[in-house]
């Protein structure tokens, strides 16, 4: 089938042709200008550089390339070539050597090209995926579940269930009742008050969780009073966190002293946050200009996390300490969980907001460069360039000790400028009926569901918290999304059943030169994608290409904004002006 030509702006074109196997392959080239290829019948060849660069396509059995002309647009990416049918290669501006964890993460899943071309990049893409994983989508019922069955044509073992089935409640209590009566035979986030009665329930089984996660008290600084520093700093002296935790946390959690969760790996375990302190709160804001307080909102969505256990209550203890210790009146607003999350990645709550973060993947990266770096949303407001300086640096080095030693310095800086304020790290676990075989919880928050079961049972039901917003992940960042995406769909790589260790999936193998500036992939035999298609190398440079290219026109997704990619990589190619 042959597609228009497609026109772009601010890359320059060069059409990069592969020969198939049998000839010999023509050495990659750095110097060419951004180039993406896809399939139609015949060649079609541009021989002029215009102002207005046309993207071109490639001929059936040819290979991908996508080429940044240079690093000035300010993101990690240079390139990403298709070598052969089963051999991609990425190519950074800079260092990345955390490029492994990231490639297992779901937001980063491939998609079939030929479904990504059909669906315009959304559409049906947000709603009906179309993967290679374990499970594939047999309906979603708006507001009530979603179903899966298991894909025949698997790769590798198969389901243990032939179905799956996602339910939700923002409710802890009603989720154990479920529990409890067999309708369901496993619950996440367990509420802190039930933990003793699962526990001594021999029909159930509790799972713990590790404390991968950070709660926080945010700000918008465009916002005014939120845009004067002191401000903020008196709020984050004037709130009592240990008392937080203490009241509505469960055995286990944290008060945080950073925003890295405890355990992971470059962690500068030394730092310290600022104590708690009401007479210097007060002087602050009263040099603040408000020696009278102010009146402000506490926006959250009511959905129970491992980070946040109680939103409504926490939300209300935090107004209480707010009018109390600074005479800061503030009304709370409650917001449907996608709506919130749509309004704070594009920086629209303009009073305090929370909001916290469950490890996607174990590097700071996905902590601090994802809120705080270079590619972040407008969450915060305007980015502190002291701090993106500092995630840039670090990002770039392997050594253990010397990214610790500049986390350190941003631990420092977020103290100083407060675009939030850490509060929690929060145990959680999830529970199950203690017929359920192969029952974990996970600390990134991705249960495997192809590994649980009931012998016996056709079907294993899941209750987590809330209603995916979308299931196209590339374009989400909320955990019941994520946790659906990671049935159907799958990475280059893949993390331990559980676990965080860095295990092959899409990918067998991978190899970075000496700077861990190239990472070539070996892709897996054989692979199907659930319609049937066959996976290869087209799919993942695609993949990675509409979330890179912001002026690609299946850049599309859900809100369009693929928080992810830009958070994790530095920003896109092509930026929207």
């Amino acid at each position: 089938m042959k597609h228009k030509l497609l026109t772009i702006g601010a890359l320059l074109l060069v059409l990069s042709m592969v020969l198939g196997a049998c000839v010999p392959q023509p050495a990659a080239t750095t110097e060419a200008p951004a180039a993406t290829v896809e399939m139609t019948e015949e060649p079609v060849m541009t021989e002029e550089v215009t102002e207005e660069p046309v993207m071109t396509e490639e001929p059936a059995g040819e290979f991908m390339k996508y080429e940044a002309p240079d690093c000035d647009y300010g993101g990690l990416f240079k390139s990403i070539e298709a070598v052969d049918a089963l051999t991609v290669k990425f190519t950074f501006c800079v260092p990345n050597p955390a490029f492994p964890a990231q490639a297992a993460f779901s937001a980063f899943q491939i998609q079939a090209s030929e479904y990504l071309e059909a669906t315009g990049g959304g559409g049906d893409l947000v709603e009906k995926p179309i993967g290679t994983g374990p499970y594939m989508l047999e309906a979603w019922n708006r507001g009530e579940n979603v179903t899966l069955k298991a894909f025949d044509g698997y790769w590798g073992e198969k389901a243990k269930a032939p179905t799956a089935i996602f339910r939700w409640s923002a409710e802890g209590p009603q989720k154990l009742i479920e529990l409890q009566a067999g309708t369901v035979d496993g619950i996440d986030n367990v509420a802190p008050d039930d933990i003793p009665t699962v526990q001594d329930d021999p029909n159930l089984q509790l799972v713990p969780r590790e404390a991968f996660n950070i709660f926080y008290v945010g700000f918008n600084n465009t916002f005014p009073p939120f845009d004067n520093e002191k401000v903020r700093q008196a709020i984050a002296m004037g709130i009592d966190r240990t008392r937080i935790v203490d009241t509505f946390y469960p055995v286990g959690s944290k008060v945080a002293d950073q925003f890295l969760p405890l355990g992971l790996v470059a962690r500068a375990n030394d730092s310290t946050y600022t104590e708690f302190d009401v007479e210097g709160a007060k002087a602050l804001l009263a040099d603040a200009g408000f020696p009278d307080g102010f009146e402000t909102t506490i926006t959250y969505r009511n959905v129970f996390r491992g980070y946040l256990p109680e939103p409504p209550v926490v939300a209300q203890d935090i107004a209480a300490q707010l009018e109390e210790n600074l005479n800061i009146k503030a009304e709370l607003v409650e917001m449907e969980s996608g709506a919130y999350i749509d309004a704070s990645n594009a920086g629209q709550i303009e009073g305090i907001h929370l909001l916290g973060w469950t490890g996607d993947y174990p590097d700071p990266i996905n902590f601090y460069d994802f809120h705080f770096g270079a590619g972040a949303t407008p969450q915060f407001g305007d980015p502190f360039d002291d701090i993106t300086s500092k995630l840039k640096e670090a990002a770039q080095l392997g050594d253990e000790e010397a990214r610790r030693a500049i986390y350190a310095e941003v631990n420092d800086l977020i103290k100083q400028h407060v675009p939030m304020i850490p509060v929690a790290h929060g145990a959680s676990a999830a529970a199950y009926l203690a017929t359920v075989k192969g029952a974990h919880a996970s600390p990134l928050g991705n249960e495997s569901l192809e590994v649980m079961y009931v012998e016996g049972q056709d079907t294993f039901t899941f209750m987590q918290n809330a209603e995916p917003i979308g299931i196209y992940c590339a374009d989400e960042t909320d955990g019941e999304s994520l946790r659906v995406c990671e049935q159907t769909n799958e990475s280059l790589l893949a993390y331990s059943v559980g676990g965080v260790e860095v295990i092959p999936s899409l990918a067998t193998e991978y190899t970075p030169n000496e700077d861990a500036t190239e990472w070539v992939f070996k892709l897996r035999e054989g692979v199907t994608f659930h319609d049937g298609s066959t996976f290869d190398a087209n799919d993942v440079v695609l993949s990675y290409v509409v979330q890179w290219d912001a002026a690609h026109p299946l850049h599309v997704g859900r809100v369009g904004d693929f928080a992810y990619f830009s958070g994790t990589f530095g920003g896109f190619l092509n930026p929207p002006q």
